[in-house]
């Protein structure tokens, strides 16, 4: 999923609210994260969190947020969210095979 916001702040406010643990608390709770350290972090620009859904089945994905300044006081903040999950994610289709897809019965 991916969404794309226009704030009416400066990007040095965004950033404190993404990075900032304590900030950062109070619109993403921890228990939604795996880990409070983010796993990639280009300073000013991008930050990447993983995430663990805190209800069962537990499925884990990452979140990114990019950030880019627009205008004096306006940036423009995307989140990519991608689900990592391996139960989630279908193994591809070789392209050389002959035979239909089928499923198995549970």
């Amino acid at each position: 999923m991916e969404f794309e916001y226009r704030l009416d702040a400066p990007s040095e406010k965004v950033w404190r609210a993404i990075s900032i643990a304590e900030i950062r608390e109070s619109w993403l709770p921890g228990a939604n994260l795996r880990d409070a350290k983010p796993i990639k972090e280009i300073s000013g620009k991008e930050v990447t969190y993983q995430m663990r859904d805190p209800l069962p089945p537990h499925l884990e994905s990452i979140v990114t947020f990019h950030i880019a300044q627009t205008g004096e006081n306006m940036t423009r903040l995307r989140i990519i969210h991608e689900l990592t999950d391996a139960r989630c994610i279908t193994p591809p289709i070789p392209a050389n095979s002959n035979t239909p897809t089928m499923m198995c019965a549970a």
